[in-house]
């Protein structure tokens, strides 16, 4: 399977939305974090994600069909890249896209000094996957309700 990563534009904004709900649905469940959960997002949301002029959205493709995407933005130059959300639709997850996206995303961005991410702490396969990643934690987290904790991770370069 080839992956690719290609910039969203905001005509791609209704189909990114509708793969972060469903990439997202089942963890809103479980969870019940209804104030940071991106299935709780709105549309607009995600085209103000695309229009970000320090960062966007990318779409991930996957033999050009799109799966999923990631989001990355900075707040100055030479500061971290921070991703927030990447998401893969459900039935393609666990076949190494994430992995490739990332090595891919890394590739785009030569000139980051640093990458960092949140992700839920009771979500292994998610701390897995960054820490195979060279993601480290930063021993920073954030308890979100009785459920759930993010754990955040960084990455220098």
């Amino acid at each position: 399977m080839k992956i690719s990563l290609e910039k969203a534009v905001e005509a791609d904004a209704e189909f990114i939305f509708d793969i972060q709900v469903k990439a997202f649905q089942p963890l809103l469940e479980l969870y019940q974090d209804y104030e940071t959960n991106p299935a709780n997002e709105t549309l607009e949301r995600v085209i103000a994600r695309i229009n970000n002029p320090q960062g966007g959205f990318y779409k991930i493709l996957a033999d050009h069909e799109l799966v999923g995407a990631i989001c990355v933005y900075w707040k100055e130059e030479g500061a971290p890249i921070w991703i927030s959300p990447m998401f893969i639709l459900p039935e393609y997850q666990g076949r190494g896209i994430a992995q490739q996206s990332i090595t891919l995303f890394t590739e785009m961005f030569p000139h980051a000094a640093a990458w960092e991410l949140a992700t839920i702490l009771e979500e292994q396969r998610n701390c897995y996957l960054y820490e195979k990643m060279g993601f480290v934690k930063t021993g920073v987290q954030k308890k979100l309700n009785d459920h759930a904790t993010l754990v955040f991770y960084k990455k220098s370069c």
